[in-house]
C-alpha cells in the first residue's frame, strides 16, 4: 500500500521542517491561504535543539514505529482476508444505516475568537489589529486579523512574533470571558434548556421542538439565536445545523466568522456532504490519525473510509472500525446525553525548570492552597491524592497515595503531597500538579451516582476552575467548562494519538498499562465502555477534545497535555486497583474522589466527588 502524496520524506531531507513532528495545520477557521511551509519552516527553525524539540523527534520515532507496524500488517493480508472484512465491513454498514435518525435538527454554535473578540470589545483600539490574547510563552487565541499570518492558539507568543511582527498582545482575563460566556448561555436556555456546553464558547443545542413548536426551520432558528446573543453580548458567533452533532460541529466551522451552514436532514444530503469532507475535520480525528490513514490506506476523505472499509476493519479494532465507518456513513449523535456528574478536582502550574527545592516546595505548598480552597468552597472531601511532575526534559511522573480517611485541610494534604515530592528528589521540574479523589470507582447503581455540580444551564464557575496565575495562559480550545453539563456525548470517539498514552513519556511504573488502547494507533473506543475508570484502557475523548472520565476538555491539536492527561488516569486506575479499602460507609457529608491530576500544561483539571 502506498503512502498518501505529500507525505515528508524521511528524515525531511534538505527540507527537515517538513519532519512529521513539526508538522501544521492551517484547518482553523480564517486561516485559509496561509502559507503552511513557510509556517512549518518558522516553528522548526526557532525550536529546534530545544526539549520540546527533543520529545517531539522522540514521540516521532514512535509514530513512524506505529505506521510501520500497520504497513507490515496490511502487507499480510491475502484475498481471502481481505474478501472476509469486506463482509464484515458491509455488515456493519447495514447496522449503522439501520441507526441513522434524520428526526432530530441540531445546532452547534460557537463564538468567533472568543477572548481576542472580548478584549476588542472591551478595548475598541484594538479593532483591525492582529491580536493575540497571551504572552511570549503561550498564545491562548489569536484574532482573524493574526490568523491570516499563520497564528494560532497553542503557538508560542515568540513564533507568533516572527509570523507577524506586528503582533499586538492582551494578557487574558478568565473571569471577563466567563461573564459573557453566561450571557450566551441564558441565550441558549430559551431555545434548549438541556444545551450542552463543552466550553465557555461552544454548546450544542437540540432544536428540535423549538422548530416543530414555532413552525420554524433550523435555519430561523441559527439566524434568530445569533442575532439575539449579538443583542446580548455585543460579539458574534457561527453556527452550524444538521441531523447529528458530529455534523453540526463540522457546519459551525464552514462560514466563520458570523455566519452559519445548514445540512438539510436528508440522506443523500449528508452523504454527499461528507464524500469529500477531509478526515482532519471531524472531531477526535487528530494530526496522527490522520498521518496513519493517509500513510497507511491512502485515506484522506470520509467517503474513502467506506471504500477502504475492509481493511480498517482488518487493522482496527471493532470500536475503531465503527467508528470510522460511522464518519463515512455522517452518522453521530442525535439524543440528549444523560448528565453526568463531578467526580474529581484538582489544579496544576507550569512553570520555568528550575532544580530548586525550596522553590518547589513553595510551588507545591500554593498547589495545596489553591486546591484546598476549591475543595472547602465546595464542601467536599476526598482520600486518594495524586501528584504529577514534568521534569526539565519532559518526563512525565505520576505518584499517588490514598489516606485513611477523608480529607481537605491543606495541612492533611500538603503532609501526603510533601511525601511523594520529597521520594522524587532531586529533580529538576517545569510542572507540578496534583488531584484527588475518593478511591476505586466503577459504574455505579443511581443510588450510587456521585454528587453531581449545578444543574444543566446553572450558573458556571468556570472561576474557580481557572488558573489564576497571570503568568499561565489556557488556550481558547482548551477551556474549562463548568461541569454541569457533564454529559457523555454519545457519539463513538477516537484516541488518536493525542490521547493515548505515549510509551516515550509515561514512567516505567506507568508502562504496565494496556498500550493496544493507548498506543496512538488511533484506537476508538464506544460510548459504553466509559463503564469502568478502573480499566486505564478505557479513556475517551468525546468529540475529540472532551475526556469521558472527569470531563476536561484537550482538542486534538494539544497531543502533548492529552498524552499527559491519559497518564494522569493511567496512574488513578492503577492506583485504584491497588486500593482495599474501597467500601468505607459514606455519610451524608460531600466527599471528593481525592486525586489531585498533574496539571494538563496550565490548567486546573475537576476534582471527584462522591455523596
Amino acid at each position: 500500500m502506498s503512502s498518501a502524496a505529500g507525505t515528508p520524506p524521511e528524515g525531511g531531507g534538505d527540507r527537515p521542517w517538513q519532519s512529521y513532528h513539526t508538522a501544521y495545520t492551517n484547518a482553523k477557521a480564517g486561516m485559509e491561504g496561509v502559507d503552511r511551509e513557510k509556517v512549518q519552516k518558522v516553528i522548526y527553525e526557532m525550536s529546534k535543539g530545544s526539549k520540546y524539540f527533543e520529545n517531539e523527534q522522540r514521540k516521532e520515532t514512535l509514530t513512524k514505529q506505529k505506521i510501520e507496524h500497520l504497513r507490515a500488517q496490511c502487507a499480510t493480508l491475502t484475498d481471502n482476508d481481505i474478501s472476509h472484512f469486506q463482509k464484515v465491513a458491509e455488515k456493519k454498514m447495514l447496522e449503522l444505516e439501520a441507526s441513522r435518525d434524520l428526526s432530530k435538527i441540531w445546532l452547534h454554535t460557537d463564538m468567533d475568537a472568543f477572548y481576542a473578540a472580548v478584549e476588542t470589545l472591551n478595548d475598541p483600539s484594538l479593532k483591525g489589529k492582529p491580536l493575540a490574547v497571551g504572552s511570549m510563552s503561550m498564545i491562548a487565541t489569536a484574532s482573524y486579523e493574526a490568523r491570516k499570518f499563520g497564528v494560532r492558539a497553542a503557538m508560542p507568543g515568540f513564533i507568533g512574533c516572527k509570523l507577524c511582527p506586528g503582533l499586538v498582545f492582551v494578557r487574558p482575563n478568565f473571569e471577563r470571558y466567563t461573564h459573557y460566556s453566561e450571557l450566551t448561555r441564558k441565550v441558549f436556555q430559551r431555545y434548549d434548556p438541556n444545551f450542552i456546553a463543552t466550553s465557555l464558547d461552544e454548546a450544542y443545542l437540540n432544536i428540535t421542538n423549538v422548530c416543530i413548536e414555532r413552525g420554524i426551520t433550523g435555519e430561523e432558528v441559527a439566524t434568530e439565536l445569533r442575532a439575539a446573543i449579538h443583542q446580548e453580548t455585543g460579539l458574534t458567533c457561527s453556527a452550524g445545523v444538521a441531523p447529528n452533532r458530529m455534523i453540526a460541529k463540522v457546519c459551525s466551522d464552514i462560514n466563520k466568522p458570523n455566519g452559519q451552514f445548514i445540512l438539510p436532514n436528508d440522506r443523500e444530503a449528508v452523504l454527499t456532504f461528507v464524500s469529500t469532507l477531509p478526515i482532519r475535520k471531524i472531531g477526535g480525528i487528530g494530526k496522527v490519525t490522520e498521518q496513519m490513514l493517509c500513510q497507511v490506506l491512502g485515506i484522506s476523505t470520509c467517503q474513502e473510509m467506506l471504500q477502504k472499509a475492509a481493511f480498517l476493519c482488518a487493522l482496527f479494532s471493532e470500536c475503531s472500525a465503527d467508528f470510522f465507518l460511522s464518519v463515512g456513513l455522517g452518522l453521530g449523535g442525535t439524543e440528549t446525553p444523560e448528565q453526568r456528574q463531578r467526580k474529581s478536582i484538582s489544579c496544576e502550574r507550569t512553570f520555568a525548570a528550575t532544580n530548586d527545592s525550596s522553590l518547589l516546595f513553595e510551588k507545591l505548598a500554593n498547589l495545596t492552597e489553591n486546591l484546598t480552597d476549591d475543595l472547602q468552597k465546595e464542601g467536599l472531601k476526598g482520600k486518594t491524592l495524586t501528584l504529577k511532575l514534568k521534569t526539565a526534559d519532559f518526563e512525565v511522573r505520576t505518584r499517588a497515595v490514598t489516606a485513611r480517611g477523608y480529607i481537605n485541610s491543606k495541612e492533611d494534604i500538603l503532609i501526603y503531597a510533601t511525601k511523594l515530592l520529597k521520594a522524587e528528589m532531586p529533580l529538576s521540574l517545569r510542572l507540578m500538579g496534583k488531584w484527588q479523589d475518593n478511591g476505586p470507582i466503577s459504574v455505579t447503581t443511581k443510588d450510587g451516582y456521585l454528587v453531581p455540580d449545578a444543574g444543566t444551564g446553572a450558573s458556571t464557575y468556570q472561576q474557580d476552575f481557572f488558573v489564576h496565575d497571570e503568568s499561565i495562559f489556557i488556550s481558547e480550545q482548551r477551556n474549562l467548562v463548568n461541569y454541569s453539563n457533564e454529559a457523555v456525548l454519545n457519539d463513538p470517539v477516537i484516541s488518536d494519538g493525542l490521547g493515548g498514552a505515549k510509551l516515550d513519556d509515561v514512567t516505567p511504573s506507568a508502562k504496565v498499562m494496556n498500550t493496544e488502547k493507548l498506543d496512538n494507533l488511533g484506537q476508538l473506543t464506544s460510548h459504553e465502555a466509559t463503564a469502568s475508570r478502573s480499566k486505564p484502557g478505557q479513556q475517551l475523548w468525546i468529540d475529540g477534545y472532551i475526556c469521558s472520565i472527569c470531563r476536561f476538555e484537550l482538542p486534538p491539536g494539544f497531543e502533548e497535555e492529552r498524552q499527559e492527561h491519559s497518564d494522569f488516569h493511567l496512574a488513578e486506575s492503577l492506583q485504584q486497583e491497588e486500593t482495599t479499602d474501597s467500601k468505607r460507609p459514606i455519610s451524608n457529608e460531600r466527599y471528593l474522589y481525592f486525586d489531585m491530576p498533574s496539571q494538563i500544561n496550565c490548567f486546573l483539571l475537576p476534582f471527584q466527588v462522591t455523596s
